[in-house]
């Protein structure tokens, strides 16, 4: 077959040795009579010569998507006639050596490139097939051949992370010689939160003037012994990518610090300067006053009144007594503080065997040795000695009704103002954190959930508690019902928030003392119209027989499921388990561990809810009432109310309405 024995050969196909071509070159030999030449010599010895030579000298035949993506050998020909400098080609062979415009010529090498490529007789590829080359996993040299998944050789053997049980969470705790605890925590990451927590808050102010505990917040991490002011104490911190901050509560306060891990020495000597050595110049007492007399104009002009009824709220169920002291300093003690009363109270509260010196995200040794270094026989400014006026008395729970008769109109000015509401809260006295029955009183708190009328708190948050399905869902006019549960050292306070219409804040409030009636009924269905009972088959259904609740155990395993989430979910954050692990270690020495509370929660059961829940009920209620008041009834109603079987208060009989 000439076709195939005249086609191009491929890859390794040369054309005969030939000086290079010039313009005007009659004597280069044109295609024509290359494919003459090869023809002879084909004719002479044969195709396997020649073959068995071109294999030898570059390989076997290309394999036809090779071929297919590279020009022919005649069109390669063409292409270096071109790039030698030749701006016409002679014609293949013509007479005369007559010039061939370029244009032309190069239709003619791509004609001939498509022949060459084109199908033989039958269909078939005129290219010769070959096997596909081998290729080598990695584009270096030292190492072609290893795929990627195979670690390449020579490398150390990498380590990963792994959880060997629960003792990878273990908090250490270590007491110095001056009692003041250490405690870390361990977490993966370049940064760390530490801080000292204080015992110390409002609740201890009974022997002092009530307010300090919100001047020293405001005053803190200003001037020290080392600092002349706030904006140096900034720019150490700064150096390590640190934050810092300051917060009290009615039985703790916090001093914390989140930078980089690399910087922890730093930050405790800044913490225990900050804690042991302030100046409380007579500036910055000046300055504080002006912040605390800001911050009590805004918390009465706010349209949210949340926090001044949790204030209320502990002023009516403890009265004047530990907790139930003012978190808030009053406007008449603002001009009474001075830096004597705050040395005084810094003197009695302040000392090492009621702080905690906490930490997370660094190494226990590590955070011992600068506790040793900063905080151990350190003189503070107040100076040393043993505190004689500590407060040590246990919160008496009172019960009681606390008004504030104030008009709501105009809380909110605009073109969408707020509505005029009357809000009332109702608590009864739980349990502290320590007891037995805490958990259930978390349960319950989460089952009875609620939110806003227009914000249920998201999906899953409050949409399927008992306040958003039997109080905001059936009473339209009712703005807000929340529930809130305050645990402290020794009591704790289960309440419900309620918002609605000054004209309907007897109704508002018969709704409330209801729920808290039902608590102590069946809990495992959620009843819509009907009497507590004990579960059943017919359980959540109606006269006409359709569910109109919440299946057996739907309720419970829902609100434990999500407060286990809500849990696990915070615990997720370095402040978070900063706080919690700070404070746990603060009231008992140790730390339950988060699968230990989780198990906690799993193991409480309908009947431990109703246990509480009745012990709760027997107790007297506290009442706080913000707004129009005039049909809030009165407070021996609303105890009689919750001692009734279903909740409801008696009947008021008027002679004139």
């Amino acid at each position: 077959d000439k076709d195939r024995l005249f086609r191009a050969p491929g890859r390794g196909a040369r054309p005969a040795a030939r000086r290079p071509l010039t313009v005007g070159d009659d004597q280069a030999p044109g295609p024509g009579q290359r494919r003459g030449a090869r023809a002879a010599r084909v004719a002479r010895h044969g195709a396997g010569p020649a073959l068995a030579r071109q294999r030898r000298r570059h390989g076997p035949a290309p394999g036809p998507a090779a071929a297919l993506a590279r020009p022919s050998p005649p069109l390669r020909a063409s292409r270096r006639r071109f790039r030698s400098g030749a701006g016409s080609a002679p014609g293949g062979g013509a007479p005369g050596g007559k010039a061939v415009g370029g244009g032309k010529m190069a239709a003619a090498a791509l004609a001939a490139a498509r022949l060459l490529r084109g199908a033989g007789p039958g269909g078939r590829s005129r290219l010769r097939p070959r096997a596909a080359a081998r290729r080598g996993f990695s584009s270096g040299g030292t190492c072609p051949s290893v795929p990627l998944s195979s670690p390449l050789p020579g490398l150390p053997k990498p380590v990963f992370a792994t959880v060997d049980g629960q003792e990878k969470f273990e908090t250490k705790v270590t007491t110095l010689e001056n009692g003041l605890r250490v405690a870390s925590q361990n977490k993966f990451g370049q940064f760390c939160t530490v801080g000292i927590l204080i015992n110390s808050g409002s609740r201890y102010e009974a022997k002092h003037l009530s307010g300090i505990a919100h001047f020293l917040e405001k005053l803190a991490f200003s001037s020290t012994a080392r600092f002349d002011s706030k904006d140096e104490i900034l720019l150490a911190l700064e150096q390590h990518g640190g934050i810092c901050d300051c917060q009290t509560s009615r039985d703790t306060t916090m001093y914390a610090v989140s930078a980089a891990s690399r910087g922890l020495d730093t930050v405790v000597g800044l913490l225990a300067d900050v804690v042991l050595h302030p100046r409380l110049t007579d500036e910055e007492v000046e300055m504080t006053r002006m912040a605390v007399q800001f911050e009590l104009e805004d918390l009465n002009m706010r349209p949210d009144p949340e926090p001044l009824l949790t204030e209320m709220i502990h002023e009516a169920a403890y009265r004047e007594n530990t907790v139930g002291l003012r978190r808030f300093c009053p406007p008449e003690n603002i001009a009474k503080i001075d830096r004597a009363a705050l040395l005084s109270y810094l003197r009695s509260y302040y000392t090492p065997d009621r702080m905690v010196l906490a930490g997370v995200g660094v190494e226990h040794e590590r955070l011992v040795g600068c506790a040793r270094k900063h905080l151990l026989g350190a003189r503070p400014a107040w100076g040393g000695g043993q505190a004689a006026d500590v407060d040590r008395s246990v919160a008496q729970y009172t019960g009681g009704l606390v008004t504030l008769e104030r008009d709501m109109s105009n809380v909110s000015p605009g073109p969408t103002p707020f509505p005029e509401l009357t809000h009332v809260m109702v608590g009864l006295e739980s349990c502290s954190f320590l007891e037995e029955g805490f958990i259930p009183f978390a349960v319950l708190n989460m089952m009875m959930g609620g939110g806003g009328s227009f914000s249920a708190g998201g999906p899953g948050k409050g949409m399927f508690s008992r306040l958003y399905l039997n109080v905001l869902n059936r009473h339209h006019w009712m703005y807000s019902a929340t529930s809130y549960q305050h645990s402290y050292e020794d009591t704790g306070l289960l309440c419900i928030h309620a918002s609605a219409d000054p004209r309907q804040v007897r109704e508002m409030v018969e709704i409330v003392t209801r729920e808290f009636v039902l608590m102590a009924g069946a809990v495992d269905v959620v009843r819509a119209g009907l009497a507590p009972g004990p579960p059943g088959p017919a359980a959540g259904r109606g006269p006409c027989g359709r569910a109109c609740g919440v299946g057996p155990q739907v309720e419970l395993e829902r609100a434990k499921t999500q407060l286990t989430s809500m849990l696990m979910m915070n615990l997720e954050s370095r402040p978070v388990i900063f706080e919690d692990v700070g404070r746990q270690v603060l009231a008992t020495r140790s730390r339950k561990l988060p699968h230990e509370l989780c198990a906690l929660i799993r193991g409480v059961r309908p009947e431990d809810v109703r246990r509480v829940a009745s012990a709760m009920l027997r107790g007297k209620p506290a009442v706080a009432a913000l707004g129009d008041l005039t049909d809030l009834p009165s407070y021996e109603h609303i105890q009689e109310a919750l001692a009734s079987k279903d909740g409801r208060l008696p009947r008021a009989y008027r002679l004139f309405r």
